[in-house]
C-alpha cells in the first residue's frame, strides 16, 4: 500500500476563500496524517487567514512574480487585491508559520522569464526564509488562449539563478501521469476531477478503463453540455463547463 504523504488542500479555487478551513485542518487532524495546503497567497494579508492556514504542516504560496505590472498581466487579479499586500502577506506568514513554507511560480513565455525578473522572485523568497521553491509550467488549457512555457533553455537558467541564490529549486515541467482514483460512480468522477484539473485524453481513457466502461459514457456527458473539449500544445483535453448540469 502507498503512504500517505499529506493529506492536502487542493479545491476548485483558493482554499483561504473558506472561512471554517482552520476548523476543516483541525477536524483532519484525528486521522494522525500531516495536513497540506496549497494557495495562491492572494488572501495573507489578512491576520485571520494566517491563523487559519498557520495550523497546517505544510504549506505552498504562489509567487508568479514581484512586478507588479508583470504579476497583473499574469494573474489578472480582482481589483481589491494588490501586489504589495500579497508580499508583506506572505513575508509576515513565513515569520509566523511553524510548519514547512514553500513557493511556487508559474513561467509563462515573454511574461515572467526574463533573467532579471527571475533574479528578483529569487531575492524576495530568500528573503522570506522560504527554502524550497518550485517552478512550474502550463501543462493544461490555460484561461488565454496561446499561453505556453519558455523554452527549455529558459527554465533550466531560471533554476540555476535560483539556485545560485541558494534556493532549493523543484520543477514541476513534466507530465504528471494519468494515474487518478476511481470510486465508483464515472460521471462523477469525471466531472469532479475535470473541474479542477482538465483530463488529458489518455487519462481519461485510462479512467473509463479502471470502471469497465467505455467512452460513451464521455461522450454523453459531451452532448448533455456538462463536458467539453479543449486543445493545448498539440493536446487534446476534457474540462467540465462552468455552469454545466450535475
Amino acid at each position: 500500500m502507498a503512504r500517505v504523504d499529506y493529506l492536502t488542500f487542493v479545491p476548485d479555487g483558493e482554499p483561504t476563500l473558506d472561512s471554517r478551513l482552520g476548523e476543516s485542518i483541525d477536524a483532519l487532524r484525528e486521522l494522525g496524517l500531516p495536513i497540506a495546503v496549497i494557495s495562491n497567497a492572494s488572501l495573507l494579508w489578512y491576520p485571520e487567514v494566517r491563523v487559519a492556514l498557520a495550523r497546517a504542516d505544510w504549506v505552498s504560496v504562489k509567487i508568479d512574480s514581484v512586478i507588479p505590472r508583470v504579476w497583473d498581466q499574469i494573474n489578472r487579479p480582482h481589483g481589491v487585491l494588490r501586489l504589495v499586500d500579497i508580499l508583506s502577506g506572505i513575508q509576515r506568514f513565513a515569520a509566523e508559520f511553524r510548519g514547512r513554507l514553500v513557493s511556487e511560480t508559474m513561467l509563462v513565455e515573454g511574461l515572467n522569464d526574463a533573467a532579471e525578473d527571475i533574479a528578483a522572485l529569487g531575492r524576495f523568497i530568500v528573503s522570506t526564509g522560504i527554502g524550497r521553491a518550485y517552478l512550474a509550467i502550463p501543462h493544461r488549457p490555460p484561461a488565454v488562449a496561446g499561453v505556453r512555457g519558455p523554452d527549455e533553455s529558459v527554465i533550466l537558467a531560471a533554476f540555476r539563478t535560483l539556485a545560485g541564490q541558494g534556493l532549493e529549486v523543484e520543477l514541476l515541467t513534466a507530465y504528471e501521469g494519468d494515474v487518478f482514483a476511481y470510486a465508483g460512480d464515472l460521471r462523477a468522477e469525471i466531472l469532479a476531477i475535470s473541474a479542477v484539473h482538465p483530463l488529458r485524453t489518455s487519462a481519461i481513457r485510462a479512467l473509463v478503463e479502471k470502471a469497465g466502461g467505455s467512452m460513451a459514457a464521455v461522450d454523453a456527458l459531451l452532448a448533455a453540455g456538462e463536458l467539453h473539449r479543449l486543445e493545448h500544445e498539440g493536446e487534446t483535453f476534457y474540462m467540465r463547463r462552468l455552469g454545466g448540469k450535475g
